[in-house]
């Protein structure tokens, strides 16, 4: 384990004896099923939780002889955005002594910032594997929805998450994200990507010379100020590099956060309902009748966001409710994703700071839990819009805290990000 509590285990799974990723250890967060190893999700509900298989993007990091040194620790079931959920204890930033490390992969991020694993696997369904590289300072990708099987992650929103690569740099992001895409059979969501000549390292060349990038104002507005300052550092270098870059309007993304998070708990509801301690989870241990025992074992076994956010996605879900919040919602997402089309049809790439804050002290959103959801202000419309998107560093504040950049591309247009990406890390 690791003074700053970046892993919940730290079994080594050993993969095989060569391949492009031997001689890497790469850390799996623990919501990604490990055959005989124990998954957690960060809960006390799945504490002694064993996978009797492993997730897809488990047995490719094996045939690629990838070292597994461990699972890491994340907010609960994936909900949070500090990694201070976890049943088992909060995360510690390497990079910012006091701060939290984002979330929900903030497990992932931590031990890839303090060199405790060359690479990582998140998860992302609103910004999970983004706002964790920002705060941490390292890189994360989220690639298209259907890049990356899902099969053997725990299901929190199913039409969002994505699971994806966390590493120091660029390059190694996309090395990693070469050895997980592809289509799976177990997975009838995922499709092969359009043909491109090389591969996802390979694009990592640094040259954005005549590269097109948009700015939506909107995801600017309300930053910190320190951040929106070193936002603007990173794009003169990249056009001091050959780039250009010029604003565009995403009118959407103002309802955004709400339709993210009425989506997301909805769907997090139906997926979480088989925790019931008689499917998966711990045992209500009550000698009554069934549903006092499914109440007490959801009590016992889940944390307050995660009961919260079930509340919320039942109560939406619910008879006469449906079509007043989940339908609008989804109507909300179409929109966004149109406006990002239409804004990628004048652009190569979109770029906004990843957080508009640098990282939070810890503890000090815990008891506003609204705050947290509208730091996600800029990485949930990626979700909607099923968009790929990475996040690099682009500096510091004054005060040493690590901030940001997140680069938007097309459908299946991981190339250009990550390009892009890759003149700045």
């Amino acid at each position: 384990m690791t003074e700053y509590n970046g892993y919940v285990t730290d079994e080594t799974i050993e993969g095989a004896d060569d391949g492009p990723l031997a001689e890497k250890t790469v850390a799996v967060k623990d919501n990604i099923s490990t055959e005989g190893v124990r998954t957690t999700c960060g809960s006390a509900m799945l504490s002694d939780y064993v996978p009797p298989y492993d997730a897809t993007v488990v047995e490719r990091l094996k045939d690629a002889g990838a070292t597994i040194p461990g699972k890491t620790n994340m907010d609960e079931f994936g909900m949070g955005t500090t990694t201070e959920t976890s049943a088992f204890g909060a995360v510690e930033n390497p990079a910012a002594a006091g701060r939290v490390p984002g979330g929900s992969s903030g497990g992932s991020a931590a031990v890839v910032a303090a060199g405790d694993a060359d690479l990582a696997l998140g998860s992302d369904t609103g910004g999970s594997i983004r706002c964790p590289a920002a705060f941490c300072g390292v890189v994360g990708i989220k690639p298209t929805y259907g890049l990356v099987s899902r099969y053997g992650l725990v299901a929190y929103a199913n039409s969002l998450e994505q699971i994806g690569p966390i590493a120091p740099s660029v390059e190694g992001a996309a090395e990693l994200l070469d050895v997980i895409a592809g289509p799976d059979e177990h997975d009838a969501t995922t499709q092969e990507a359009p043909e491109a000549d090389g591969s996802y390292a390979a694009a990592a060349d640094g040259d954005v010379d005549g590269l097109s990038i948009g700015v939506p104002t909107e995801l600017l507005d309300g930053a910190d100020e320190e951040v929106v300052e070193t936002f603007w550092d990173a794009m003169d270098d990249l056009e001091a590099q050959g780039a250009s870059y010029h604003e565009v309007d995403l009118p959407s993304v103002e309802h955004a956060v709400e339709a993210y998070y009425v989506i997301a708990m909805s769907e997090a509801s139906s997926n979480l309902a088989r925790f019931d301690g008689v499917r998966y989870g711990q045992s209500g241990g009550y000698d009554g009748n069934w549903n006092e025992s499914f109440a007490n074992a959801r009590e016992e076994g889940f944390g307050e966001e995660v009961k919260r956010r079930v509340l919320l996605g039942t109560y939406a879900l619910s008879a006469g409710y449906h079509d007043k919040y989940y339908k609008k919602a989804q109507d909300a997402r179409a929109w966004v994703k149109q406006d990002f089309d239409e804004a990628l049809d004048d652009a190569d790439v979109l770029a906004s700071p990843t957080m508009p804050v640098p990282p939070m002290k810890r503890g000090e959103s815990l008891d506003d839990p609204l705050t947290m959801y509208l730091a996600d202000a800029n990485t949930t419309p990626v979700n909607l819009a099923n968009l790929p998107a990475i996040s690099v560093p682009a500096g510091e504040t004054d005060d040493g805290l690590p901030v940001g950049l997140q680069l938007v591309g097309p459908a299946f247009g991981e190339r250009e990000i990550i390009r892009a990406g890759s003149a700045l890390a």
